[in-house]
């Protein structure tokens, strides 16, 4: 059998009543969990009782999902399944680069927090929305968006999908092309033109933010979203760029892949990723952790690596 990763989701995976079911089952989850609510107290609320539109918040969302996903990972290490690599997908990558020990899970908290208050700031200031395009090419896709001056691809999340983040004066004409090219459109479940220009300030004052802190070597694999290969280097300025960048999802999973993962665990609310990583290659296993039963499965099916 090859290696296990674990793959941490990203906005728009957000779910109210999110946790709730491993924060019940799991010690663990439970315990990080409230370590994390004692930094921003309301947001074990939020996950287990927010609605649909307040968890849409970027100030809510990042800091709900990380506190998911790592509670998520620390159910499933306190079973002893652990990863051989490890990453995310855009705020995901905050997470990842917890658990790799890059930093420790209340500093990783703290961090998404920041990350969000300014990429809020700038969804403000810079209305926008993101549409997964599918049905075509990537070239097409990018074709088509360079014939508008706020149209950008931004997720190359699979083969016959990308998302491009878009301005709303400029978003019903670039559908209306997709249309016309045989493709068609999705809209995202995010407040925001996220990994584009429209964040520039927010990637910004982001790499300062980051300055403050201390980063020791990961523990783990880590993959980068806008290299889409293992961390090498500058990781603050990578995560900084990141805000602004696209994510080179496609390339990671190949990435992994290539390394010897067979086994894709997605930590987190929902299924997006494990459905993107069987477009990438069907060949791959695919799981996802939401409840006790879930990690059983995968304890069963898996075993401890």
């Amino acid at each position: 059998m090859g290696k296990i990763a674990f793959v941490f989701s990203g906005q728009g995976a957000q779910a109210p009543g999110m946790g709730k079911a491993l924060y019940e089952a799991s010690p663990a989850a439970k315990k990080i969990s409230d370590k994390l609510n004692e930094l921003r107290p309301g947001t074990l609320e939020m996950c287990f009782s927010g609605t649909a539109e307040d968890l849409k918040r970027t100030e809510n969302t990042q800091p709900c999902m990380y506190l998911t996903e790592i509670a998520a990972a620390e159910a499933l290490k306190e079973k002893g399944i652990m990863p051989s690599a490890v990453a995310g997908f855009s705020l995901g990558e905050i997470a990842a680069l917890a658990f790799s020990g890059i930093v420790s899970a209340e500093e990783g908290f703290q961090i998404v927090t920041k990350r969000a208050e300014f990429m809020q700031q700038e969804a403000e200031k810079h209305p926008a929305v993101m549409d997964a395009v599918l049905k075509l090419s990537d070239e097409s896709v990018e074709k088509l968006a360079s014939l508008f001056d706020e149209v950008y691809p931004v997720n190359y999340n699979s083969p016959g999908q990308v998302v491009v983040s878009a301005s709303e004066g400029s978003i019903a004409a670039f559908e209306a092309k997709v249309k016309e090219e045989g493709g068609r459109t999705m809209r995202l479940n995010v407040a925001g033109g996220f990994h584009s220009p429209f964040m520039h300030e927010a990637a910004v004052a982001f790499g300062k933010e980051l300055e403050k802190y201390q980063f020791s070597e990961p523990e783990l694999s880590i993959y980068s979203n806008v290299t889409g290969n293992a961390y090498e280097g500058d990781v603050k300025t990578l995560l900084s760029k990141q805000i602004e960048s696209p994510v080179r999802w496609v390339t990671i999973v190949m990435n992994m892949i290539k390394s010897g993962i067979d086994t894709f665990i997605e930590v987190g609310p929902g299924s997006t990723l494990t459905g993107l990583i069987k477009r990438i290659d069907k060949e791959v296993r695919t799981y996802n952790v939401s409840d006790a039963e879930s990690i059983e499965k995968i304890l069963s099916e898996v075993g401890n690596g």
